[in-house]
């Protein structure tokens, strides 16, 4: 199984349109960071983790291959607004959107255009399957989902064999924390060194995967607060690495 990190940044990306910080004027091409997502690829399934408004730059120096499923992990427009650029992998056929029902009725809002009973040609060719915390089925891998907290909001982190996704978090229910045992390869977000009302801060990440027990852990979804990444990274343990954009991890 093959991880790429599409992006690895927050809602804001880095740099900050703006911003003249230090870590938005790095030279370091790992201090440039797209909107959070990933794509995995097991076997011949390619699943897409969100779909950010960065995702067609994202796409762009990689194989043009059909996309098997995407998983929303939550309706906000930094993990969904890339959804109209599926448009040319609507060649392969319908793409299936795997989220919430609550998600699903944001979508359909969002782009009604692109769930129309008539759609004018053109349109990405998407449908939406609505699902829970239940396990299911895409082609042939096990998706199990898990649920975490945004804050107030209810969304879901995804594990896939003995990797798992959770991005946005800020607490993970203790009853889901059984659904994150044994893992080999853990994907956490952190946004930055404070407190954050509905993100985990740098010390929460640390302090959740110490729970968790992966035999490695990447944190994603980092903002510029977080700091240059080789100063960062420095003070990490040996198991935890700062994510960056472009990264593959073989499973």
């Amino acid at each position: 199984m093959k991880i790429t990190f599409l992006g690895t940044g927050t809602s804001s990306g880095i740099p900050v349109i703006g911003c003249e910080c230090i870590v938005c004027n790095s030279n370091n091409e790992k201090d440039r960071r797209l909107r959070s997502s990933v794509l995995i690829e097991k076997n011949d399934t390619r699943i897409l983790i969100d779909v950010t408004p960065d995702f067609r730059e994202q796409m762009m120096n990689l194989s043009f291959q059909k996309i098997n499923g995407i998983l929303i992990s939550h309706e906000h427009y930094d993990h969904v607004g890339g959804l109209d650029d599926l448009r040319p992998y609507s060649r392969f056929g319908e793409q299936d959107i795997y989220a919430e029902r609550n998600v699903s009725q944001a979508l359909k809002n969002r782009i009604p255009y692109c769930f129309m009973t008539n759609r004018y040609a053109g349109i990405p060719d998407l449908r939406i399957i609505e699902i829970d915390t239940s396990p299911f089925q895409l082609e042939d891998v096990e998706i199990i989902p898990i649920r975490v907290m945004h804050h107030k909001l209810p969304i879901l982190g995804f594990r896939i064999d003995n990797f798992a996704y959770l991005t946005d978090v800020k607490t993970v229910p203790s009853e889901e924390l059984s659904k994150l045992k044994n893992l080999d390869v853990l994907v956490v977000s952190a946004l930055r060194i404070k407190e954050h009302i509905s993100h985990q801060n740098l010390d929460q990440a640390i302090d959740l995967i110490h729970t968790i027990y992966p035999q490695k852990a990447y944190l994603t979804h980092l903002s510029h607060e977080m700091g240059l990444h080789n100063e960062v990274q420095n003070q990490l343990e040996k198991d935890i690495q700062l994510a960056y954009d472009g990264l593959e991890i073989d499973l």
